[in-house]
């Protein structure tokens, strides 16, 4: 498979919106997997406190150290508070939407960056307009992947840097709120809890949770989480991809990415149960089964870069709803 210059492009709507309704039709059980998972808190604390006692610890030790274990310990809890952030969004933890919102900004605090309510704001779009350029936060812009291009230089600094590209392409999705209150409490609250860091803790702590996060982000196998979901590795048809592998217990079932897609009101301990439910409609999708190969393959190969995603030139008729209605609703407002 040769290296595009430009995105693929396809006419319709993304595949996910009709999986459901297919499967809906052939498991209407699926919908008891559908519901709230309180215990996403319990989870989202015990890494609060792992990474803080960590940054305590670190607090007088050597840079190298520091580096080290951001690197080998600290981007897994990390990681995982990102998985919470993005349940919190799509209310997925507690009943009341408000609830959900103090979890994500609880959660975000390990990553020192405010970032928790716009993610909220932007991940919304992407599951009602996946591929719309304009709207998909989560499709590299034009411009970066032509910065990039398909060197394993290029791909590794966007992978070392990529939430600064992130933030960046919220500018062209002029549709999604950008300041609202529950960002500006995000904001204040973040950048309170940085300030006791370095007050209390001092820089070697505070470099800690920040690499730890740059980390989990980025350039390390975890980074591979981006690759993994819609970037065509393995099939340029086929447009969102799981992963089955030895970190999803870890990571919340983040893997699985088309079970996800497919039903965003099912919280990630019942997605497992999904695949198992409806085999048909996923035992022939393909599938990642290892970050750490996946992650290689994306830095080396010149097969792959920013531009081997889907793009859709039109909205067709999607709408965007709010992120709490149920799945069911949403199915019958799209039937």
């Amino acid at each position: 498979m040769a290296y595009n210059q430009d995105f693929t492009y396809v006419e319709g709507t993304e595949p996910h919106r009709i999986r459901t309704r297919e499967i809906i039709a052939a498991h209407p059980e699926v919908k008891t997997l559908m519901g709230k998972s309180p215990f996403t808190i319990v989870i989202i604390t015990a890494c609060v406190l792992f990474q803080v006692t960590v940054a305590y610890l670190l607090r007088e030790q050597s840079w190298w150290l520091v580096i080290a274990l951001a690197w080998f310990v600290g981007a897994f809890p990390t990681h995982t508070l990102f998985v919470c952030i993005h349940e919190a969004a799509h209310n997925l933890i507690f009943q009341k939407p408000r609830w959900n919102i103090f979890a994500g900004i609880f959660a975000n605090l390990p990553s020192l960056l405010p970032s928790a309510i716009s993610f909220k704001n932007f991940h919304i779009k992407h599951h009602a307009f996946q591929g719309v350029h304009e709207l998909d936060a989560d499709l590299p812009s034009r411009w970066e992947a032509k910065l990039i291009n398909n060197y394993f230089i290029g791909k590794a600094l966007w992978l070392l840097f990529f939430p600064i590209f992130q933030a960046a392409r919220t500018i062209r999705c002029r549709e999604a709120a950008i300041i609202d209150r529950w960002v500006i409490l995000n904001v204040i609250v973040q950048l309170a809890f940085d300030v006791a860091v370095v007050y209390f803790l001092g820089w070697q702590a505070f470099a800690y949770l920040g690499l730890s996060f740059t980390f989990s982000v980025g350039l390390h196998p975890l980074g591979a989480r981006w690759i993994q979901e819609h970037y065509l590795v393995l099939d340029k048809n086929q447009e969102t991809y799981s992963y089955y592998g030895v970190l999803n217990p870890i990571n919340l079932n983040v893997g699985f990415h088309n079970e996800h897609h497919d039903m965003p009101s099912i919280p990630w301990h019942n997605l497992p149960k999904l695949k198992k439910m409806a085999p048909e409609f996923y035992d022939n999708l393909k599938y990642h089964g290892s970050y750490t190969k996946l992650w290689l393959t994306f830095l080396f190969s010149q097969e792959v870069g920013l531009f081997s995603r889907i793009l859709r030139r039109e909205r067709g008729k999607v709408e965007l709803h709010d992120d709490s209605t149920p799945d069911a609703q949403l199915l019958k407002k799209i039937s």
